[in-house]
């Protein structure tokens, strides 16, 4: 009780209050908004959400707005504490691998190993346990076979309904074809199509990547309408923060009012929902 007593009367004080909410910010929870479509139909523009920082270990505290690192990276990992890794079908915030700097908030879709064949509408995945991991796991409807292995065609869609196709413009697969970005232009006979890439000139219908050891290949829910790993390459954990967890305020900003139905969802609960508007 004594001990009880004194944490009370030191977290009423200013000092007490101040330090308890940098410790919160620091290796707890933070609090991020949604600024861009790359996540629909799963998180919406202008939700407002807190993440758990503490989802993938601890990282290096760093003062807000600036990352500037408030003590050594003594592991080289990011992290003052190493914990699980991202998985697959995580969604992850992380840091921009181009400035490390900025927060990104997308879906893990392949790790270490694992290979990726995006053909437009179809993110085919080679899962590096193999061929037998895939069909005791996958529907036979969902699997394809080429390059003399197995594939399952967008292996995320059916279990998270806010995972879609629906281009505001071109589409992600014409962007690949069209700039540089981080996939290989290949051509795989079973897909059938045939296009050439506007940079070569050779022909192709598909883009590959086989994902580095220990790295994480990020793609948003939108898929059409998002840049991400495809197009900047995978994310070490270096650069992991944690995970969204519930959002606390929710503004449409077309229709400029509150979307109150969202006001404190849990994203892994949201995710598995028909998506709300």
């Amino acid at each position: 009780m004594e001990f009880l007593n004194k944490f009370y009367r030191f977290s009423s004080s200013w000092t007490g209050t101040i330090i308890i909410v940098l410790f919160l910010i620091f290796f707890v929870v933070q609090s991020f908004v949604i600024p861009s479509g790359s996540m629909k139909k799963t998180l919406q523009i202008g939700d407002f959400l807190f993440a758990k920082k503490f989802s993938y270990g601890t990282p290096i505290p760093v003062l807000p707005w600036v990352q500037i690192p408030l003590v050594p990276d003594f592991n080289d990992n990011g992290h003052l504490i190493e914990g699980d890794k991202p998985e697959r079908e995580d969604i992850v915030i992380f840091l921009y691998p181009k400035d490390g700097k900025t927060h990104f908030v997308k879906r893990c879709v392949a790790t270490g190993g694992d290979e990726i064949v995006y053909q437009d509408k179809h993110m085919y995945v080679h899962f590096v346990e193999g061929d037998e991991y895939i069909k005791k796991n996958y529907k036979e409807e969902k699997i394809k076979k080429f390059r003399g292995k197995l594939w399952v065609d967008n292996p995320y869609m059916d279990k998270y309904p806010g995972i879609q196709y629906e281009p505001e413009g071109n589409s992600a697969f014409v962007n690949l074809a069209n700039r540089s970005n981080d996939m290989k232009a290949i051509y795989v006979e079973e897909l059938g199509e045939v296009m050439y890439q506007s940079q070569t000139g050779l022909k192709m219908n598909a883009f590959y990547k086989k994902v580095e050891k220990d790295e994480y290949y990020m793609v948003g829910d939108n898929r059409d309408n998002s840049a991400d790993s495809r197009f900047w390459g995978s994310v070490s954990y270096k650069l992991v923060i944690g995970q969204p967890w519930f959002i606390y305020f929710s503004w449409d900003t077309e229709k400029k009012s509150i979307r109150w139905d969202r006001l404190g969802t849990v994203i892994n609960d949201l995710q598995l929902e028909e998506p709300r508007y």
